[in-house]
């Protein structure tokens, strides 16, 4: 019983009390913040996201509610579940390791839909994220993969958890009351990977950011929970086959494991960017097609059964295979456009020329973030390493982030809302200009992503 209540008090009062003070830690928030709101808008027609968005306004329509991607206004409850699926639609959002999920698109949602039904100011929702995203990655360490291999989406199970640190913290409740919000949390946390595939999957995240919500104004108005919920004999834990990783919460409120995200600049499988971020070095250090004899990709076995399509012939093909986008690559393609996957680009003679120097091999030296590159331009050989969990230099990344949000909604609206993100640090600041790009409704429907992608992106988490 005592270890119950210590990982509990330990999130409960990291969640409710912590000064949200270190520099990297909010510079990362930031940008998640951002890279969210821009996946989201760019979300904003796909058939999950009319469907959420078409629910929550026939359901839950409320002119004092939170706004949704796409204009309209919810409950609070319904716009967190509406925005949760639209950021996670086309699975282009941040991803964390440790974790093994997607942080941002279940907490985000719910910070802000508790923020804009409360009134709260700008700093009060920003230190609610960065709680958020961390409760969220420290659950999903203590969970471990364990958890993920039984068959478990920890999006949506330690993103129900991140969501309700977040928007119990923008409610001000105390230690006492955020523990029992995140008891509750445990009775309703779920997410199967058994809907990758599906529209189920970008709702694991926005049933998530719902429950966040709903657990937190439930405890805010005097709803109670067994103590026991997380970590007790019959709870969430032991129950959903964590592997109960105690060091997961070592240092937690001064160490901040969420700035170890990953952000994905290329529109295609996960396992495939660690090679893509090498060939992009060798690319920009002057390696033209024309001079390639040979490409050998070098990277984790688990990838082969997942991305190694070798002569892909559509688009969605194309997301799944190291030859082809090594190919892309190295042919000057934007990887980070979602149109460039297409049944045409398959059949660019230049592009097969060049997949067809490509060898991809079997490498248990490297983790599943690694990957190693040669390649032989006119007699000499070329080589890059690249781990997408290496720490990243923050300017560098919003500098990509800022490129890929030009690719995907256009660059007056990247500059906008960049604008609007980087503002909000301002003293006094409110909500109402990020509510704003948030409800605006999108300028083109944009090329249908088929429900499948949800497995193939980050087909890991």
């Amino acid at each position: 019983m005592k270890d119950t209540i210590t990982l509990t008090h330990k999130l409960a009062a990291f969640a409710a009390t912590s000064d949200v003070q270190d520099a990297r830690m909010q510079r990362f928030v930031q940008l998640s913040l951002f890279d969210w709101a821009t996946v989201g808008i760019a979300g904003t027609h796909e058939p999950v996201a009319r469907a959420a968005r078409m629910m929550a306004l026939e359901t839950a329509p409320s002119s004092k509610g939170a706004t949704l991607f796409g204009g309209g206004r919810a409950s609070a409850a319904a716009a967190a579940l509406v925005n949760g699926a639209t950021s996670h639609a086309l699975d282009y959002d941040d991803t964390h390791f440790g974790h093994i999920g997607h942080p941002s698109v279940a907490v985000i949602p719910a910070a802000l839909a508790a923020a804009e039904t409360a009134k709260a100011d700008a700093a009060t929702f920003l230190d609610a994220v960065a709680v958020g995203l961390e409760t969220a990655c420290r659950v999903g360490a203590w969970l471990g993969r364990s958890h993920y291999e039984a068959g478990f989406h920890q999006t949506g199970t330690s993103g129900a958890f991140g969501a309700t640190a977040a928007a119990a913290r923008v409610l001000g409740l105390d230690a006492a009351t955020m523990s029992e919000a995140l008891c509750l949390a445990a009775t309703r946390a779920a997410g199967l990977k058994s809907q990758f595939g599906t529209m189920g999957k970008p709702l694991n995240a926005g049933f998530a950011a719902e429950v966040g919500v709903t657990c937190a104004l439930l405890a805010q108005a005097g709803a109670t929970s067994s103590p026991d919920a997380i970590e007790g004999v019959q709870g969430f834990g032991v129950t959903h086959a964590g592997s109960a990783e105690r060091a997961a919460l070592d240092q937690i409120g001064t160490d901040w494991q969420f700035p170890r995200v990953s952000y994905k600049f290329h529109a295609c499988c996960h396992g495939l960017h660690a090679m893509l971020e090498a060939l992009r070095d060798l690319r920009s250090a002057g390696v033209v097609p024309g001079d390639v004899e040979a490409v050998t990709i070098r990277t984790h076995p688990r990838w082969l059964a997942v991305c190694n399509q070798p002569a892909p012939a559509t688009g969605l093909q194309a997301k799944f295979s190291y030859r082809l986008t090594a190919a892309m690559m190295l042919g000057g393609v934007d990887t980070a456009s979602l149109e460039v996957y297409s049944d045409e680009t398959c059949a660019r003679d230049d592009l097969q020329a060049l997949r067809d120097r490509v060898t991809v091999q079997p490498d248990d030296s490297l983790t599943d973030s690694q990957a190693s590159v040669s390649v032989v331009v006119r007699g000499q050989t070329l080589e890059a390493h690249h781990d997408i969990l290496a720490d990243a230099d923050p300017n560098s990344l919003e500098h990509r982030l800022r490129a890929k949000a030009t690719t995907l909604i256009g660059a007056a609206a990247a500059e906008d809302l960049w604008n609007t993100v980087s503002g909000l640090g301002a003293s006094r600041s409110t909500l109402d200009r990020l509510a704003e790009r948030v409800g605006a409704p999108a300028q083109s429907a944009g090329p249908r992503v088929d429900p499948s992608l949800a497995a193939s992106i980050m087909p890991t988490a």
